[in-house]
């Protein structure tokens, strides 16, 4: 059968423009049709700029043609999450509450990806202020899962999980502050990357927030890896450069890794039976492979996870608190019910949930500690209801369904999401595995041999 051009993977993508066999204005609108049939069931694109798209890959095509292409990736077709900047459009933080100011300048992550050529086809759409891990919107309404658009597509990188499932291009970029790339990841069945805190430059900086790849293969991240990781001064967090190839970091060997065995974490929502079967199917698959696998004691306390939400809910008050009233009354308001949970809370209760942050990243640090990598589900659950802000719409328990991703984000560990099977009414369940701080590299090579082990995965999702 032949493959559509959407479906292209970005390495297929720049072998065949090189080779002059695809072009990038073909690959183009052919990924500009496919958001065109998907949107009206998906609502993942805040903005979708067919016409600069265009002249991008015009562009590029003229630079492939004259063999001048600006890097591997010169063409390929990349979406853009609606908080990243990019110049000349609103960046309004998935609310409705914004000002819609154009950004002045391109963050970082834009900047690079402009660098290397890349078609910036649009926007994608995030729930209010990035703090939910939902596809709930109070701007940009509800985003849906391609694999069952009653379901939902996880947060906050919404848009972008649902776009690379349903093939509007190879390339996304998410950002990542408590599973924000790695569990829409693992609702819609592809992987993604949360670096290590400071690997991929942003801009402005925070504790845990990070841009991250989201992609359909291991390979397609690494070339991404390639641009993102580049300086930029702006970003006063940064880690230094590290100048390799991250897609010779691909190649390894499972062999003799120990890997530590994650299957509950100790608080939050239990996984699902189905989650279970996955991530143990997993490990065997690993052990055959000829690591060694050993189950590990739960690190998160429920005092964790209470001072994880408190913190973030505060984080989020004091932002809103500046905005005049008619924009308060704006936001969604199950986020609203949800940091004004944080009135009358005391600095001193404020500085117990840092405590207790410091407290969860120490013993993040501490688990990996004897092993190479951590494997654990990436969601307890699989993908809830579309119209759910979260799991059972309670606002006084928003979290529990990120207990396996928020704590590597607080202690800075590269961690990554990648399919490893569905439940029985075919939705996606999401391996994550962790890395020593740093380890970057050696995330994405064992996230790569288990893309070459796993069994095979479904046909992507159509909206026929």
């Amino acid at each position: 059968m032949t493959r559509e051009l959407y479906d292209h993977s970005a390495l297929e993508l720049s072998q065949a423009y090189r080779s002059k066999e695809l072009s990038p204005v073909e690959v183009t609108r052919a990924v500009l049709a496919r958001i065109e049939t998907w949107e009206p069931r998906l609502n993942a694109m805040y903005i979708t700029d067919a016409e600069g798209a265009l002249a991008q890959a015009a562009a590029s095509e003229t630079r492939w043609r004259e063999a001048r292409s600006l890097s591997q990736l010169d063409g390929v077709p990349i979406t853009i999450k609606d908080l990243i900047a990019t110049k000349g459009d609103p960046v309004p933080v998935g609310t409705a509450a914004a000002d819609f100011t154009p950004a002045a300048v391109d963050h970082p992550p834009v900047a690079r990806v402009k660098e290397a050529g890349c078609v910036i086809l649009g926007k994608t759409t995030m729930p209010d202020f990035g703090m939910l891990a939902s596809g709930v919107s109070s701007l940009h309404g509800i985003t849906r899962n391609p694999w069952n658009t009653q379901r939902n597509t996880s947060g906050s990188s919404s848009g972008a999980g649902a776009a690379i499932a349903a093939g509007y291009g190879p390339l996304a970029l998410g950002t990542d502050i408590g599973g924000s790339v790695r569990l829409p990841a693992a609702y819609n069945g592809i992987f993604a990357l949360k670096p290590s805190l400071g690997r991929v430059p942003i801009y402005p900086p925070y504790l845990g927030r990070v841009t991250g790849p989201m992609t359909r293969t291991v390979t397609d991240a690494a070339l991404l890896m390639n641009v993102l990781t580049r300086p930029d001064a702006r970003d006063y967090m940064a880690l230094p450069y590290d100048a390799r190839d991250w897609t010779e970091a691909l190649v390894g060997e499972v062999r003799g890794k120990r890997l530590g065995l994650l299957v509950e974490i100790g608080a939050g929502t239990k996984p699902q039976s189905a989650v279970r079967r996955v991530i143990e199917a997993a490990a065997k698959t690993f052990e055959e492979a000829g690591a060694v696998v050993e189950p590990i004691v739960p690190f998160v306390t429920d005092e964790m996870l209470d001072g994880l939400d408190l913190f973030f809910q505060s984080r989020l008050l004091a932002d809103v608190e500046r905005l005049p009233s008619e924009r308060q009354s704006k936001i969604l308001p199950f986020i609203l019910e949800w940091c004004r949970r944080a009135e009358g809370r005391s600095a001193v209760e404020a500085l117990r949930a840092l405590g207790q942050i410091m407290l969860m990243r120490e013993k993040a640090v501490a688990a990996i500690q004897g092993y190479d990598f951590l494997i654990s589900p990436t969601s307890p659950i699989t993908a809830y209801a579309a119209d759910e802000p979260a799991p059972g719409s309670d606002p006084l328990r928003p979290f529990d369904h990120i207990v396996f991703t928020a704590p590597f984000n607080m202690s800075e560990q590269p961690a990554a999401s990648i399919c490893a099977g569905y439940d029985d009414e075919g939705l996606p369940i999401g391996l994550q595995i962790v890395g020593h701080r740093f380890d970057d590299a050696g995330v994405m090579m064992l996230a790569h041999s288990y893309e070459g082990l796993r069994l095979t995965m479904r046909r992507w999702p159509d909206p026929a």
